[in-house]
């Protein structure tokens, strides 16, 4: 990177300190907030594309605040919070936190991360759920960390062993399912389409319609 490119990431990242720094003013401690940016900045510093890195620094910032919050109580939650779990929060974990959004219209919030999270997105997985009204093209791999647990009122897991840690008062599900990690969209669509499936299940249970 240039020097110039150098100035200009700086740039963003000082507007995007400043903005987090605003909104949770009065929430949190400045070192609280001043750490979770530090660590969101460090976790996304070799992402292969610069340009996005201001904007996953903020977004991640932004959820993990908000989770911690929730779990200590200085935040409200409007509505149930999921978390999906898989290795690399590039596939399974991914589609199932897509689709859960997309179909709940509002309803649950969610979240997603990964026990060992890749650099990208799976393309396959990008095309997949582009063939079904649902775009994680901008989506981008996330740690698991302990306050997004602590958040959740429902967490599922999908093949990450035991990397989850295990909070009294939660409903833990394990989906097991194909990982779409070196598949063909061919071989993907099956593995959306069942948790296209599930999520309709889960948000039934979590939001029932009533007539």
């Amino acid at each position: 990177m240039t020097e110039p490119d150098d100035r200009v990431l700086e740039s963003h990242l000082s507007a995007v300190a400043g903005r987090v720094k605003d909104e949770f003013d009065g929430v949190f401690a400045t070192e609280t907030i001043e750490r979770f940016l530090t660590e969101s900045r460090h976790h996304f510093e070799g992402a292969p594309i610069t340009d996005f890195v201001p904007v996953m620094v903020e977004r991640f910032a932004r959820e993990r605040l908000r989770a911690l919050g929730q779990a200590e109580g200085s935040i409200g939650k409007e509505m149930p919070e999921v978390l999906f779990v898989c290795t690399h929060n590039a596939g399974r974990s991914q589609m199932a936190a897509g689709l859960l959004d997309h179909l709940a219209g509002g309803r649950v919030h969610v979240r997603s991360a990964g026990s060992e999270p890749a650099d990208r997105i799976n393309p396959a997985v990008v095309t997949a759920m582009g063939e079904v009204g649902v775009d994680v093209s901008k989506e981008f791999p996330k740690p698991l960390t302990d306050e997004v647990v602590r958040a959740a009122d429902v967490v599922i897991t999908m093949g990450c062993g035991d990397a989850c840690p295990i909070y009294p008062g939660k409903r833990y599900l394990d989906w097991e399912l194909d990982d779409p990690a070196g598949k063909s969209v061919e071989e993907v669509r099956p593995i959306r389409d069942e948790l296209d499936r599930r999520v309709r299940v889960l948000i039934e249970e979590l939001v029932p319609v009533r007539g």
